[in-house]
């Protein structure tokens, strides 16, 4: 039997982490991929809030997060049925405790709206399953900027600078407080997408981490 094959057995889920621009959805399908795992991705492309989100945030904050939840719950649904190894893009606790808090505290969602969205995280908590190992992408803010102007989607361009410091602030309260098993990589001076040492170096962090946590022989 192969590595892979014998991962496959013992990890059913990785989550990748990170704030716009930090490189989860690439290093997802690199991951992916290199495991011959399913990939589940964010819906960007396919989303029908979020070029109006970025235009007019306090009017589309609500509907962009329970359209982001619901996706993501509907993720949580399948993986707790899947027979096989799979890799997400982002997690539905960013959702709640990052991006959905930081529009409230920077009242771009009403106190009745994000109300009403915990409440509803809450219900469906009792269904989530956490990832087996989070790895968080950490990125200084000119990293996510750089790399937000050179995927040019025409709606980030209207993404402010201090719209990224404060999540990466709560990205960074979130993980230090985050109770589950967590990887943690620099991505500052990583190019995992156009060079093979650096992609080798993080399959190399994620390998080990997947070793101590499951004594793979």
């Amino acid at each position: 039997m192969s590595n892979t094959e014998t991962r496959d057995t013992k990890v059913s889920y990785l989550a990748i982490a990170g704030n716009i621009g930090a490189g989860k959805s690439t290093l997802t399908g690199l991951l992916a991929k290199h495991y011959n795992w399913r990939a589940f991705y964010e819906s960007v492309d396919d989303n029908p809030y979020l070029a109006d989100f970025y235009d007019d945030m306090k009017r589309w904050s609500f509907n962009l997060q329970i359209y982001f939840l619901s996706a993501r719950f509907r993720h949580q649904k399948q993986l707790l049925t899947s027979s096989k190894s799979f890799i997400q893009d982002r997690t539905i606790y960013e959702d709640v405790e990052i991006f959905a808090k930081n529009l409230y505290e920077m009242n771009l969602m009403s106190q009745r709206d994000y109300d009403n969205y915990r409440a509803l995280f809450t219900e469906m908590s009792s269904y989530l399953r956490p990832p087996n190992l989070l790895i968080y992408l950490r990125a200084d803010v000119p990293t996510l900027v750089n790399q937000i102007q050179k995927r040019g989607r025409d709606y980030e361009t209207t993404i402010r600078i201090d719209y990224l410091e404060r999540l990466n602030q709560h990205y960074e309260d979130w993980i230090a407080s985050y109770p589950y098993e967590k990887l943690i990589i620099e991505t500052d001076n990583l190019d995992f997408v156009n060079n093979d040492e650096d992609l080798g170096f993080v399959i190399e962090k994620v390998d080990q981490r997947m070793y101590s946590l499951f004594n793979v022989d």
